[in-house]
């Protein structure tokens, strides 16, 4: 019996051979989404190092020329899988905090829009959190751009707790990039702790967090 066959992958069923109508496109879409997922459930479960692409070419069930069709290698079809979910996150977030409430409750709406997915989505996390380091600095400098829609999310409440409170100062860039790394690092040690379960009863601590550092009055340079 094979590894794959002792450590069965749940994936989505393969095409169905022989004739079936699909366009080019469809089966390629097809094949692509079930190499990603492969690629998700095999690194979550192994990690990255110990994952192959005859792996998730015998987990998605397709062929060694499909994969490469659509990736370049195993590290192409990682990045592609840490993107894939990515902007339905930001959505989440962005329709949990576009809110009419008070700017708090807004943000905290937001946030734990933000624990509930990585909290729901417990392979992904591993393969986020953990795996990404593991895997390259392109894995790591595409992290590092994915920054950047969460700083401008933050950056919007800043500003809206400043339309709402006329007295609270500017806000630094700086202390909004303390805010995304400060939760997304909180985030990944309980990940790396196994504690992806319990990421949203930490909500109300993060928002303590949050709250504190948008509200913050910087000391004056001159004093």
């Amino acid at each position: 019996m094979s590894r794959d066959q002792q450590n069965e992958v749940p994936i989505a069923e393969p095409l169905p051979r022989g004739r079936h109508g699909l366009s080019p496109e469809t089966v390629r879409s097809s094949q692509r989404e079930r190499l990603i997922e492969a690629m998700l459930q095999l690194v979550a479960r192994r990690g990255y190092a110990a994952t192959t692409v005859p792996d998730v070419i015998a987990a998605a069930r397709v062929s060694r020329n499909a994969f490469y069709q659509q990736f370049a290698d195993k590290e192409a079809c990682f990045l592609a899988l840490c993107e894939r979910d990515l902007p339905e996150l930001i959505e989440e977030i962005r329709t949990a905090a576009a809110s009419p409430e008070d700017w708090r409750a807004a943000n905290l709406r937001g946030l734990r829009a933000y624990l509930r997915w990585w909290q729901e989505r417990p392979a992904y996390a591993q393969a986020y959190f953990v795996e990404v380091p593991r895997a390259g600095e392109r894995a790591v400098a595409q992290r590092d751009r994915a920054y950047r829609p969460f700083i401008d999310m933050v950056a919007a409440m800043a500003a809206r707790a400043r339309k709402a409170e006329p007295a609270l100062p500017p806000l630094p860039a700086t202390t909004v990039r303390l805010i995304v790394y400060g939760v997304t690092a909180f985030v990944e040690a309980e990940v790396r702790e196994g504690r992806v379960a319990g990421l949203l009863s930490w909500a109300d601590d993060l928002q303590d967090y949050m709250v504190t550092l948008l509200t913050a009055r910087t000391a004056d340079p001159g004093s």
